[in-house]
């Protein structure tokens, strides 16, 4: 069996991400199919991890990273994938698989907050040319991507020379997705960052033409943030921020909104929007190329709407849609016929040959 070694540190320790949901959704399907070890710097990230062997070596963002293979070397891993691009591989004597989401911070390039300063300064820095990105990616034997639409901007871009595997986002499983029948409730769901470029504050002037729905804002999010984003709503007590939602209270809520909402003028994917669809539960969604490949049939019938970014009456007028009884119906069954085209094990399989293909070439090669 493949003995893959699973990159985790991007995990969080409280609240899932974007990036930390894909990493343990990923890794649980992966270990049924291969021998896998998860890659940590921090125990508390095994809050948010399935119950699997694992390894604890440095932070991603420590200066030992270009030489983490120093770390990993000695443990003989056929194959090492990380969840980002950013994993080093000097020494290394084993295959490396890296990944990229998107390339938005080409285009929106202010890096998160949280992040040490030294860390902010070279993701801008990184982000100035293609130039590291394409030093990066041509240093790993292949490339996993999420979605058609980042593999064509790759390839648009001429960022690596290597093999470029999609690798997609899904939903988990919903074993009991909402009844289409059944009237919503007036509260619409926002799931995601804060950052400038996910225009939550165009989402929150659509809502001042909505006065009688709430807007659940459900990540985590800093006081200052928050506080202007309240001054943006005609009415804030129609804001809930949950400040990092639970599993449950997030599947919960899902089952009974209007509508999972973005606004968002750049996305990798948007994970988010097929959770939302696996519960039955229509989008209405900027205009961008992943949204309509995310989408598929479902935009046909408004099971995934898609609207202007900067454009409030739409994002209204597509809410209003939503409250055709009829209509409601159908725009769910359709977000949820759309989503099961999405699965974890169908991303594992492809994780799990790529990984194959690469061992057995270095196997064949050291044998020679």
């Amino acid at each position: 069996m493949l003995k893959l070694f699973f990159d985790c540190r991007y995990t969080r320790t409280r609240v899932h991400d974007g990036i930390s949901r894909f990493t343990a959704s990923l890794v649980e399907a992966a270990a049924q199919k291969a021998d896998v070890t998860m890659l940590i710097h921090d125990p508390e990230q095994l809050n948010l991890l399935p119950d699997l062997p694992h390894l604890r070596i440095s932070s991603p963002t420590s200066a030992r990273e270009p030489w983490v293979a120093r770390q990993l070397n000695p443990h003989r891993p056929d194959v090492v994938f990380s969840p980002m691009q950013t994993m080093g591989g000097i020494g290394r004597r084993y295959p490396l698989i890296l990944t990229v989401h998107d390339l938005i911070y080409y285009e929106h390039p202010t890096p998160p907050r949280n992040l040490p300063a030294a860390v902010r300064l070279g993701w801008r820095a990184y982000h100035w040319s293609y130039l590291p990105q394409r030093l990066v990616l041509n240093q790993a034997d292949a490339v996993a991507t999420v979605s058609e639409t980042t593999r064509r901007l790759i390839r648009e871009h001429r960022l690596t020379r290597r093999p470029v595997e999609l690798v997609s986002n899904a939903p988990p499983a919903v074993d009991c997705p909402r009844n289409p029948g059944a009237p919503p409730s007036r509260e619409l769901v926002y799931m995601g960052s804060f950052m400038g470029y996910k225009n939550v504050e165009s989402v929150i002037a659509g809502l001042n033409r909505l006065p009688e729905y709430t807007l659940h804002l459900c990540s985590p999010i800093e006081k200052t943030r928050e506080g202007q984003l309240r001054a943006l709503a005609a009415d804030p007590e129609q804001l809930v921020f949950h400040r990092g939602i639970s599993e449950p209270e997030y599947r919960e809520l899902l089952q009974s909104a209007t509508a999972l909402v973005t606004l968002s003028r750049a996305e990798g994917y948007g994970l988010p929007v097929v959770e939302a669809m696996a519960h039955g539960t229509p989008c209405v969604l900027s205009d961008l190329p992943i949204f309509r490949e995310i989408g598929g049939a479902a935009v046909s019938e408004d099971g995934a709407q898609l609207v202007p970014p900067q454009d409030p009456a739409a994002f209204a007028a597509a809410v209003r849609r939503l409250e055709v009884p009829a209509h409601f119906a159908r725009a769910s069954a359709a977000a949820r016929e759309r989503s099961i085209e999405f699965s974890w094990e169908d991303s594992a399989e492809r994780l799990v040959a790529l990984g194959q293909r690469l061992a057995g070439h270095g196997n064949a090669a050291r044998s020679r």
